[in-house]
């Protein structure tokens, strides 16, 4: 197993002090020992694998997920708990461009279906998750951003067939967006959730399904023999017909080869605050619990959660190290404190960081890897994994089922290409970071 990041990026060291852990007890699973076959071996213990081996184990299918670490270790249990729409990176009229309109309308359908996928799972198993909030809302950071919001709202609209609310700066205070933005445009689609609860739900209904999930199983090595796959472990060696990757941001170069160069890690970091009474919400003026994020490129993410706790999350961070980690918690409470500055006072107790991933032509991937046989992957939700994320294992376990209920876009399927600069990769981000810091100005 080859990884690009400092070692701390992949120890506990990120998650030490996530407010999520303490929501809900993940149970450990134990590691695989000895030798065993099954019909679907699952790399992932998150959102992709967990929806992948729940959808297979319904339909009957021997599978079986391994984890490096648990249940929900990676991103899948340190994200900002956002279910809405969004997967791709690459805006609407580059995928135009690249893959034409009949494409680009069945991407998007399929945002709208992510979000509809993981809906239905709540209903049908009446999970637990701290759920709120109607549909997300952007906050423009100038007024030039704001501009947009008219036709942005019209396209919408015409799109989904819902209305779109646009606010303009003088009605943000009356709405609960108290700040200092220019306006926002609300789109009535996805909701807020604890991660860490629906996480630790999904691997429990796909056990009671059939499914068999082992944690602290790191796959050292994948290899084919006989048109079978061979995994293996620190303590024992699984068999497998088809194999699936789900490891998204925390992939390894040669976990399987084919992953090498097609994934890009970056970092997104965490404040949670202690609860902030009614008089103090009223003192910043945000009261909305609407699951919120800014117009920048660089954005921050933002919601007032059920138990008045203020969750407050931004991109950065270009190295990996405890070092940088360090100085990133200062510099995200730098940003809390400029965008709500009568919250200064409050506490952040709470802090952690973790990967959302990248492809390079910035699209989601989901379904077959072409020329390798039984080999299927996901990953590249460019920070917006809940939704995508959850979708992308349906899609997996379907094209594996041999179905078609579930629209699977072509964008989707497309072959990632390889990031330049091979393990060095993530050096092309400072530039990258820089440009886009600009544009935010």
């Amino acid at each position: 197993m080859k990884r690009i990041c400092d070692r701390f990026a992949y120890s506990d060291g990120p998650v030490e002090h996530s407010f999520w852990a303490e929501t809900v007890p993940v149970l450990a699973r134990s590691a695989l020992s000895g030798n065993m076959t099954t019909e679907v071996a699952i790399i992932g213990a998150g959102f992709t694998g967990l929806n992948t081996a729940l959808k297979l184990a319904e339909a009957g299918v021997d599978v079986t997920v391994l984890d490096a670490k648990q249940v929900g270790w990676g991103a899948s249990g340190r994200n900002g708990g956002f279910c809405c729409l969004g997967g791709a990176k690459a805006s609407y009229q580059s995928l135009k461009k690249r893959f034409g309109e009949i494409a680009l309308s069945d991407y998007m359908t399929a945002e709208r279906a992510a979000v509809d996928h993981v809906d239905g799972l709540l209903g049908q198993f009446n999970w637990d998750v701290d759920r709120h909030s109607d549909g997300e809302t952007m906050l423009a950071h100038n007024a030039r951003a704001a501009a947009g919001f008219a036709q942005d709202a019209e396209d919408l609209a015409t799109l989904y067939k819902k209305p779109i609310d646009v606010i303009a700066k003088e009605d943000l205070a009356d709405r609960g967006f108290g700040g200092g933005f220019h306006g926002a445009i609300t789109t009535p689609i996805g909701f807020a959730l604890n991660p860490q609860k629906y996480v630790s739900n999904l691997a429990q209904s796909a056990e009671i399904a059939g499914a068999i999930v082992y944690g602290g199983t790191p796959v050292l090595e994948t290899k084919q023999e006989s048109g079978l796959w061979l995994l293996t472990t620190p303590q024992g060696q699984v068999t497998a017909k088809k194999l699936v990757i789900a490891t998204n941001g925390y992939s390894s170069e040669t976990t399987p080869p084919w992953l090498a160069g097609r994934f890009l890690p970056a970092q997104s970091s965490v404040i949670v605050t202690r609860p902030i009474s009614p008089v103090e919400q009223a003192a910043q003026g945000w009261t909305s619990q609407q699951m919120s994020y800014d117009s920048r490129n660089l954005l921050h993410y933002f919601r007032l959660m059920p138990d008045n706790r203020f969750l407050f999350g931004m991109r950065g961070g270009l190295s990996t190290s405890k070092r940088t980690s360090d100085q990133t918690k200062l510099r995200i409470r730098q940003h809390f404190e400029r965008l709500f500055p009568a919250w200064s006072h409050i506490e952040t107790p709470y802090y952690w960081s973790g990967f959302v991933c990248s492809s390079r032509g910035q699209t989601p991937f989901s379904g077959r890897v072409c020329g390798v046989e039984n080999l299927y992957a996901g990953f590249a939700y460019h920070g917006n994994g809940v939704a995508m994320g959850s979708y992308a294992g349906a899609l997996i376990a379907q094209d594996i089922l041999q179905e078609s209920t579930l629209i699977h876009p072509d964008i989707m399927r497309a072959t990632p290409g390889r990031f330049p600069f091979g393990r060095f990769r993530r050096l092309a981000m400072y530039p990258g970071y820089l440009y886009y810091g600009l544009k935010d100005l």
